[in-house]
């Protein structure tokens, strides 16, 4: 059997990221959440701006030459991060940088940030093209994304009232989205890349239009906010992406086998000999986003997802003890 494959020998470390975040914060309040917050003054409203790129992924999409999808990936890696404080995106933009500029190559890449910012029902305002041969390799290119949302100041979803009994529930992702792909390529030679590049390209979901009208349901037009954190499980997974949320003093329990997980994880897994404990740190194992909700409404929630095709399931509670995540 090969020795065990962590994320810090694919190159990849996620406490240093985390280190570098609770030092930022020091100094720049407003950092660290899912999203930047601006109230504007005089009004009764809030910017939420985030911005993010996609990573590794991009060398499956060099390797293969499939780049019609890895717009909607930058799209979705910025809009579902907003919708984590409740916030409706509005508008977006992009950076893309290149050798040369290849008007095919670059023509799917716009095409799939088009078809992203339609799912999402924002528009694509602007960007900014780079032509740098001295930077990047002959057929690369770098892709970020920024998207600025809006919403009733007071509205914003910080994870400040999650509490003890409340339950968390998780919407179905795609695959492994837009994270972990240092690991794939590590894990994968090229030929099984090529082999497994229907599973590892699909683009990433985008949740914006079923959380929207979760929130006008449940939170925005009733007394009680009943849906109290929303996590986009991104880099870092359960345990960082969920404890971002957590106020002090409450750890959310998520218990395995409470959903199916995409065989694409299992493969991964087996492949590369990876732990369990590092699977849930570097992958979201077939879940996209968690919402914590008031165990009251639970079951209605549920049934209000899945009636807009959303696959989603209870994977899990929060309860008293040391902020963080536990995977049981």
């Amino acid at each position: 059997m090969t020795s065990s494959i962590t994320y810090e020998q694919a190159g990849v470390d996620i406490k240093a990221g985390n280190d570098l975040v609770d030092k930022l914060k020091k100094s720049f309040d407003k950092i660290g959440g899912f999203g930047g917050i601006f109230e504007l003054q005089n009004t009764k409203y809030s910017l939420v701006s985030s911005t993010d790129g996609v990573g590794t992924k991009l060398k499956l999409a060099f390797l293969l030459n499939q780049h019609n999808t890895i717009g909607i990936d930058l799209v979705a890696m910025n809009v579902n991060d907003i919708i984590c404080l409740g916030a409706k995106p509005i508008f977006f933009l992009d950076y893309f940088a290149c050798n040369h500029l290849n008007i095919y190559q670059t023509e799917q890449v716009i095409t799939g940030i088009s078809t992203g910012c339609q799912l999402s029902n924002i528009q694509l305002i602007g960007g900014e093209t780079a032509e740098m041969p001295d930077f990047y390799k002959c057929g690369e290119y770098d892709l970020a994304g920024f998207a600025v949302g809006i919403i009733e100041t007071g509205n914003e979803i910080t994870g400040l009232k999650i509490q003890y009994g409340d339950l968390v529930i998780g919407l179905k992702s795609s695959g492994p989205h837009s994270n972990g792909y240092s690991m794939i390529r590590k894990v994968f030679s090229n030929d099984e890349i090529k082999q497994y590049n229907k599973e590892l390209l699909k683009p990433t979901t985008i949740y914006v239009k079923e959380i929207l009208q979760l929130l006008k349901k449940f939170n925005y037009n009733v007394h009680v906010k009943n849906i109290v954190g929303i996590a986009h499980i991104t880099g870092g997974s359960f345990h960082n992406k969920i404890t971002r949320i957590l106020p002090n003093n409450t750890t959310v329990i998520i218990q395995k086998g409470s959903w199916k997980i995409p065989n694409i994880f299992t493969i991964i897994q087996n492949k590369g000999n990876i732990t369990n404990e590092d699977m849930y740190k570097i992958f979201n194992m077939g879940i996209g986003m968690v919402i914590i909700v008031r165990p009251n409404v639970s079951n209605e929630i549920l049934n209000f997802l899945n009636s807009l095709s959303i696959d989603a399931s209870i994977i899990g509670h929060v309860d008293k003890g040391k902020r963080g995540v536990q995977i049981i």
